[in-house]
């Protein structure tokens, strides 16, 4: 949920990173026309962008308590490695998209920049909401021992033995 949520901030903001920027490159619009042309490859686009922000956010879940830091920034730095990760992709877009010319290029440094700042909000945003909606910002990874009453548990819940039995720490 919270890479899907992430994604549609990406795709709310994108007219205002295009006034910064300079470049009307929008990920729904380049995913919509890779499968359809005319109206409906607007809507297609953005499902499809929301699903890649849900896969991520799955995947970004799964890694998330490994990583230090606060969830904001253990997100933004996720989403800034797949930027770095893909970025040499575009490459092929410019030369091989079914639309290519529909779209802006994608070459050059202010392209790469409008997408280091769509990865890196999507990232803070999907790191942020992970960590408040799974548990918050811990200093320690999920499965850490955790004190509770003076007894350690390895599952974050206390000792069974001692909620049944009304000992106190």
């Amino acid at each position: 949920m919270a890479g899907t949520v992430a994604a549609g901030v990406w795709s709310l903001q994108t007219p205002l990173d295009h006034r910064v920027f300079g470049v009307p490159y929008d990920d729904a619009e380049l995913l919509g026309k890779a499968v359809t042309r005319g109206p409906a490859s607007r809507p297609i686009g953005l499902t499809m962008h929301l699903a890649n922000g849900a896969l991520f956010g799955v995947a970004y879940t799964r890694a998330a308590r490994r990583l230090p830091g606060p969830g904001w920034a253990r997100g933004a730095a996720a989403g800034m490695l797949e930027h770095l990760a893909t970025w040499p992709l575009t490459t092929l877009v410019d030369r091989h998209h079914p639309a290519r010319d529909e779209l802006p290029s994608l070459a050059g440094v202010r392209p790469f920049l409008q997408s280091a700042w769509r990865h890196a909000l999507f990232g803070a945003v999907l790191g942020a909401l992970e960590a408040r909606w799974n548990g918050g910002d811990a200093e320690e990874p999920a499965n850490a021992d955790v004190h509770v009453n003076g007894y350690v548990s390895t599952n974050g819940h206390g000792n069974i033995h001692h909620a049944f039995s009304g000992e106190t720490g």
